[in-house]
Protein backbone atom coordinates (compact mmCIF):
# COMPACT_ATOMS: atom_id res chain seq x y z
CA UNK A 1 0.00 0.00 0.00
CA UNK A 2 1.29 3.44 -0.89
CA UNK A 3 0.84 6.69 1.05
CA UNK A 4 -1.47 7.99 -1.68
CA UNK A 5 -3.85 5.13 -0.84
CA UNK A 6 -4.05 6.22 2.81
CA UNK A 7 -6.65 8.91 2.04
CA UNK A 8 -9.05 6.25 0.85
CA UNK A 9 -9.01 4.22 4.07
CA UNK A 10 -11.83 4.41 6.58
CA UNK A 11 -11.30 6.93 9.37
CA UNK A 12 -9.74 5.60 12.56
CA UNK A 13 -11.73 6.17 15.72
CA UNK A 14 -9.63 7.73 18.47
CA UNK A 15 -10.26 7.02 22.12
CA UNK A 16 -11.46 10.24 23.76
CA UNK A 17 -9.61 10.22 27.07
CA UNK A 18 -8.16 13.72 27.37
CA UNK A 19 -4.82 13.11 25.69
CA UNK A 20 -4.03 13.56 22.00
CA UNK A 21 -0.61 12.45 20.70
CA UNK A 22 0.05 14.14 17.37
CA UNK A 23 3.15 12.06 16.58
CA UNK A 24 1.11 9.57 14.56
CA UNK A 25 -0.67 12.16 12.39
CA UNK A 26 0.34 14.02 9.27
CA UNK A 27 0.93 17.76 9.86
CA UNK A 28 -1.80 18.70 7.37
CA UNK A 29 -4.35 16.76 9.46
CA UNK A 30 -3.71 18.73 12.66
CA UNK A 31 -5.83 21.77 11.71
CA UNK A 32 -8.99 19.65 11.63
CA UNK A 33 -7.97 17.02 14.16
CA UNK A 34 -7.31 19.33 17.14
CA UNK A 35 -10.68 21.17 17.06
CA UNK A 36 -12.57 17.92 16.43
CA UNK A 37 -10.82 16.14 19.30
CA UNK A 38 -11.44 19.03 21.71
CA UNK A 39 -15.12 19.10 20.73
CA UNK A 40 -15.37 15.37 21.42
CA UNK A 41 -13.72 15.87 24.80
CA UNK A 42 -16.24 18.56 25.73
CA UNK A 43 -19.09 16.26 24.72
CA UNK A 44 -17.71 13.62 27.10
CA UNK A 45 -17.29 16.13 29.94
CA UNK A 46 -13.48 16.23 29.68
CA UNK A 47 -12.37 19.84 30.13
CA UNK A 48 -8.64 19.42 30.62
CA UNK A 49 -6.74 17.96 27.67
CA UNK A 50 -3.07 17.30 27.02
CA UNK A 51 -1.91 17.63 23.42
CA UNK A 52 1.47 16.03 22.73
CA UNK A 53 3.18 17.78 19.83
CA UNK A 54 6.80 16.92 20.57
CA UNK A 55 9.73 19.22 21.11
CA UNK A 56 11.39 19.23 17.67
CA UNK A 57 11.71 22.60 15.94
CA UNK A 58 8.58 24.02 17.55
CA UNK A 59 6.67 24.35 14.28
CA UNK A 60 3.95 21.88 15.28
CA UNK A 61 3.68 23.46 18.73
CA UNK A 62 3.15 26.87 17.12
CA UNK A 63 0.52 25.42 14.77
CA UNK A 64 -1.33 23.88 17.74
CA UNK A 65 -1.14 27.13 19.72
CA UNK A 66 -2.42 29.15 16.73
CA UNK A 67 -5.39 26.77 16.45
CA UNK A 68 -6.10 27.02 20.19
CA UNK A 69 -6.02 30.84 20.10
CA UNK A 70 -8.85 30.83 17.54
CA UNK A 71 -11.16 28.41 19.34
CA UNK A 72 -13.78 30.13 21.52
CA UNK A 73 -14.25 26.97 23.60
CA UNK A 74 -10.65 27.15 24.87
CA UNK A 75 -10.50 28.86 28.29
CA UNK A 76 -6.69 28.71 28.48
CA UNK A 77 -3.65 26.71 27.46
CA UNK A 78 -0.02 26.46 28.50
CA UNK A 79 2.98 24.24 28.09
CA UNK A 80 2.79 21.12 30.21
CA UNK A 81 4.64 20.78 33.48
CA UNK A 82 8.08 19.25 33.81
CA UNK A 83 6.74 15.72 34.34
CA UNK A 84 3.95 15.89 31.74
CA UNK A 85 5.97 16.65 28.65
CA UNK A 86 7.38 20.09 29.37
CA UNK A 87 7.58 22.11 26.14
CA UNK A 88 6.74 18.94 24.13
CA UNK A 89 3.09 19.07 25.23
CA UNK A 90 0.38 21.65 25.79
CA UNK A 91 -2.33 21.46 28.45
CA UNK A 92 -5.66 22.91 27.34
CA UNK A 93 -8.50 23.94 29.65
CA UNK A 94 -11.86 23.93 27.88
CA UNK A 95 -14.96 25.90 28.75
CA UNK A 96 -17.93 23.75 29.69
CA UNK A 97 -20.75 23.85 27.13
CA UNK A 98 -22.92 26.92 27.69
CA UNK A 99 -26.12 24.90 27.58
CA UNK A 100 -25.34 23.07 30.79
CA UNK A 101 -22.86 20.47 31.88
CA UNK A 102 -22.38 17.09 30.34
CA UNK A 103 -24.00 14.26 32.28
CA UNK A 104 -22.11 13.47 35.45
CA UNK A 105 -19.36 15.50 37.04
CA UNK A 106 -16.79 17.19 34.79
CA UNK A 107 -13.59 15.23 34.37
CA UNK A 108 -10.41 17.18 35.12
CA UNK A 109 -7.52 14.72 34.76
CA UNK A 110 -4.44 15.83 36.65
CA UNK A 111 -1.28 16.61 34.68
CA UNK A 112 1.55 17.58 37.03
Amino acid sequence: MEWSDMDELDPIELPIEGELDLHTFRPQDVKDLVPDYLAACRQKGIYRVRIIHGKGTGALRETVHAILRRLPEVASFSLAGEFSGSWGATVVVLKPPSEGRAPGAPNFPEFP
